[in-house]
């Protein structure tokens, strides 16, 4: 098992930035790719930005492209999602998630990914 823990969210007033970690524990060898999603009161969790762990390759969702960066610290199994640009849409809670076993990249479905962190609420106000 993979757990997962977010931290960074916050109030941000639009046009700031914030920076979102993601630390992994446990079987962090079997990993093979991690992706961030944000849910909206009353909408559906949606893909953010997705990163292979090996090779760093990156995929984000069209709304991001451009402001949002995902990185990765393979030697600190730690995930960062740096979100420039904020604008009040962005507003939601924020999870990291990690690939299941059988994970193929940019694969960016919600079914994709086995492990979930418990959320980090990011406000950008206007």
């Amino acid at each position: 098992q993979v757990q997962l823990v977010e931290s960074g969210g916050g109030l941000v007033q639009a046009g700031g930035s914030l920076r979102l970690s993601c630390a992994a524990s446990g079987r962090t060898f079997s990993i093979l790719g991690m992706g961030w999603f944000r849910q909206a009161p009353g909408k559906e969790r949606e893909f953010v930005a997705a990163i292979s762990m090996s090779g760093g390759r990156t995929y984000y969702a069209d709304s991001v492209k451009g402001r949002f960066t995902i990185s990765r610290d393979n030697a600190k199994n730690t995930v960062y999602l740096q979100m420039n640009s904020l604008k009040p849409d962005d507003t939601a809670v924020y999870y990291c998630a990690a690939g299941r076993l059988e994970y193929v990249f940019p694969g960016a479905d919600p079914a994709d990914f086995g492990s979930w962190g418990q959320g980090t609420q990011v406000t950008v106000s206007s």
